[in-house]
């Protein structure tokens, strides 16, 4: 099995280009290690080599997942999070650990993160609602991906409705925090839930606003109608 990562990363190698690798620096505020490729090519590469290895064990699966998470390349960081997601019919309750784990371990930019949240743990939270309480709980945790990670799972849920009640709790633990990775992350979110619930998301931005940063604001209320907006963010 430990070819295949020695054949993804010759693929990558061969398909890097320094123009790419410069221009997606600058996506990033902190410093990111990058083969440069563009996402449709590490998306191609992610399937071809995934196609190899389909139908084998999870346990596997998530082994190789780990090794390209460990390299530290945003590249192979994608392809753990195309890979993890694709044996989501497999998921069970415990693999929240492991994901708390590469969070806490792996994830070192937006990016990742929010990749792997908004569809490998997100569906998992679906999948399993009562593992939600690991979110508030990663919320309270030390460090800014954990505490976004904890907003940016519940983004697709929150399209389709779910989970209001979890969503509000989130954003109260996450409200006056000073990094603005966590406010534009928990601003998504309440924004995500908006699309369901919009009276729900206005009466809380207003209720909060003197307290809520203007970066969290702002994100809150992008869906919301004119009026609304005006209202929102008057003084």
């Amino acid at each position: 099995m430990g070819k295949i990562i020695d054949d993804i990363r010759k693929e990558l190698l061969k398909n890097s280009d320094e123009k790419t690798r410069i221009s997606g620096e600058r996506f990033f505020k902190e410093p990111v290690k990058l083969y440069g490729l563009k996402s449709a090519a590490t998306v191609a590469i992610a399937r071809e080599h995934y196609a190899k290895i389909k139908g084998k064990p999870k346990t596997e699966i998530f082994a190789l997942c780990e090794e390209l998470w460990q390299s530290g390349f945003l590249e192979e960081a994608g392809i753990a999070c195309i890979w993890s997601y694709n044996v989501r019919k497999e998921y069970v309750p415990g693999d929240i650990i492991l994901f708390e784990r590469w969070i806490s371990k792996y994830v070192t930019n937006w990016a990742t993160c929010d990749t792997f949240c908004n569809h490998t743990v997100g569906t998992l939270i679906e999948m399993y609602p009562g593992e939600i309480s690991s979110l508030k709980k990663w919320a309270k945790m030390p460090g800014r991906w954990m505490k976004r990670a904890s907003a940016v799972s519940l983004i697709v849920p929150a399209r389709k409705g779910l989970f209001l009640r979890e969503i509000l709790e989130i954003a109260d633990i996450l409200l006056l925090d000073g990094d603005d990775m966590v406010q534009k992350g928990y601003g998504w979110m309440l924004k995500a839930a908006s699309q369901a619930h919009q009276t729900a998301i206005f009466d809380y931005v207003i209720r909060n606003k003197a307290a809520m940063p203007r970066t969290s604001l702002r994100y809150a209320i992008e869906k919301m109608p004119g009026d609304l907006k005006k209202m929102a963010m008057a003084k």
